[in-house]
């Protein structure tokens, strides 16, 4: 390899174009992947207990955020004061919780192994990913034009710093109401960049965020749902399409499901109360 910086890798490549034969050896900048194992640590009976949760693989950096964010989304944590210290050191992440934090790991019936595509593909059963809330969704209070809708594709390429060097890393961004980005996290595995928005908003006590849109760089899948659900987000946007399960959890819960952000136009899947000019819409009664 031609050296490792800022979550990219350069390596060695020949290029090949039509009838011209192979280009001379040169670099290439590729996104890294690289595993890590987030370990818990809770005072228990007054001994210290220490487990690894869970391996997944991802890109480096924010690697603290990452784990942090997974532990709320998976609901063993819920504010900051839960967590005692957060270290990360090469390819691990050691999460201690507060003193009188209470651990319930019932619900993590997991191989420990999330790959970068899958976060969910280690649960023993379905039921298992229906993690429990700690935040509900608001049902009102954010309402967002859709001039604010269709400036997020653009504001959110305009900030991926690494998917411009490289072209191989997915991104997740949060967004006020008037469109104004907040905040933007890039991974190899779409549900990591998520988890490490969560956990970035964790650390500065912006949890639950009632008033933020969560905008996704590619579909929306179950699981992304199930994120930004557990940190009370009231808006998913995605460039790309929702799966159907995913619908049926954001209007279980009360979100706004948007996709097809891109060129100008979305659809609106769920929740169409909190888009300017589209409520009516949701309050149409069906043809007989």
């Amino acid at each position: 390899m031609g050296g490792v910086s800022h979550g990219t890798a350069r390596v060695p490549v020949r290029k090949l174009s039509g009838d011209a034969g192979f280009s001379r050896a040169e670099l290439d900048a590729l996104a890294v992947e690289e595993p890590l194992e987030v370990r818990l640590a809770w005072r228990e009976r007054d001994a210290m207990t220490e487990r690894a949760i869970a391996v997944t693989m991802r890109t480096p950096g924010h690697d603290g955020e990452l784990a942090l964010g997974f532990l709320t989304t998976e609901g063993l944590v819920t504010r900051g004061e839960d967590v005692a210290s957060c270290d990360a050191s090469g390819n691990v992440v050691r999460v201690e919780l507060a003193a009188g934090t209470r651990v319930d790991l019932r619900g993590m019936e997991r191989n420990f192994y999330m790959t970068s595509s899958c976060g969910v593909c280690g649960k023993a059963s379905i039921d298992a990913v229906r993690v429990r809330r700690a935040f509900a969704v608001a049902p009102l209070g954010l309402c967002l034009s859709t001039r604010a809708v269709q400036g997020m594709p653009a504001a959110l390429r305009g900030a991926q710093a690494v998917f411009d060097a490289t072209g191989g890393l997915h991104a997740a961004a949060l967004f006020d109401e008037r469109g104004v980005l907040d905040e933007v996290r890039e991974d190899v595995g779409r549900h990591n960049a998520v988890d490490k928005l969560v956990g970035w908003a964790l650390r500065e006590g912006r949890l639950p965020l009632g008033r933020r849109v969560l905008f996704l760089s590619g579909r929306a899948s179950f699981e992304l749902i199930q994120k930004a659900a557990m940190a009370g987000v009231p808006v998913v946007a995605a460039v790309g399409a929702p799966s159907s399960l995913a619908v049926e959890l954001a209007r279980e819960a009360g979100m706004t499901l948007l996709g097809f952000v891109r060129e100008g136009r979305f659809n609106v899947y769920t929740g169409a109360e909190r888009i300017a000019g589209a409520g009516h819409l949701a309050q149409r009664k069906p043809m007989p």
